[in-house]
């Protein structure tokens, strides 16, 4: 794929401290397979459905074990200037922009409600080879506890325009980069635990919703909701078996009309 528009989802990474074991679990869930660990680069592990890269699993730097959690990139033309902007804008910068050798400069954030991201200004790596296919990234969404704040920080970082469902039930807004829409924004309710800090939630696309989470909670992870199916899919929410947050949608498996949307200054 080439070089992805400004803000749009471009890559995804966890970390793990049993890396042998989260090959295994989403190699069985999701199909993936995985390439060499790059011990240059800290024994990162890129993943692949059909050949294709769609994301990668690392062990936690010193310090972090045991904080498995997907981490979701946004690409960015100019790293250090999106760093700029983040600041600006009261987010904070976890780690600086980093030039990762050839294949392009990182850094890590967090929005000013506490949902930590990623930033991937591309050179060799120009992020996921395919999306939107079972076993790729779908979608994703920010869930926090102060939606105002990300609200009016994602669009002064990235050009995003924002539309909110028009629904008393749930406090949902979809970031669009011009007519695509790129990212979901939801309030987190009671329901939520309150040690439970705000967080961007990646999809994975699968061909059988039912199935994937069979797949997952028999290798030991956690169903936390669904299946449900929606006029975007049959989906659900789990955590892997080392306490990584993450979703599975059947994107074929519609039911419902689609929500009206009201745009957002």
């Amino acid at each position: 794929m080439a070089v992805q528009p400004e803000g749009t989802p471009c890559w995804a990474d966890a970390m793990f401290s049993d890396v042998e074991g989260a090959k295994s679990f989403y190699g069985d869930v999701l199909g993936w397979t995985f390439g060499e660990s790059s011990s240059e680069y800290g024994n990162y592990t890129q993943a692949y459905s059909g050949g294709k890269a769609v994301a990668a699993v690392v062990p936690p730097m010193p310090g972090q074990e045991g904080q498995s959690a997907w981490c979701l990139y946004f690409a960015s033309a100019d790293a250090a200037a999106t760093a700029g902007k983040i600041k600006s804008r009261g987010g904070e910068v976890l780690m600086e922009p980093m030039q990762v050798g050839e294949f392009g400069t990182m850094a890590l954030a967090r929005d000013p409600g506490g949902a930590v991201f990623g930033i991937w200004q591309a050179g060799a790596h120009e992020g996921f080879e395919v999306t939107g296919e079972p076993g790729t990234y779908a979608w994703a969404e920010v869930f926090t506890r102060e939606p105002e704040k990300s609200d009016a920080f994602f669009p002064a970082v990235f050009p995003f325009t924002a539309r909110q469902v028009q629904d008393d039930a749930v406090d949902f807004r979809v970031f669009s980069i011009g007519d695509d829409p790129v990212l979901g924004r939801m309030r987190m309710t009671d329901d939520f635990p309150p040690e439970v800090p705000s967080y961007v939630n990646v999809y994975f696309s699968v061909e059988d919703c039912d199935e994937a989470v069979a797949r997952a909670t028999a290798r030991g992870a956690v169903l936390r909701f669904g299946p449900m199916e929606s006029p975007f899919g049959k989906f659900a929410a789990l955590s892997d078996p080392q306490g990584a947050a993450f979703s599975v949608i059947d994107m074929k498996t519609t039911q419902g009309e689609m929500p009206e949307m009201t745009d957002v200054s």
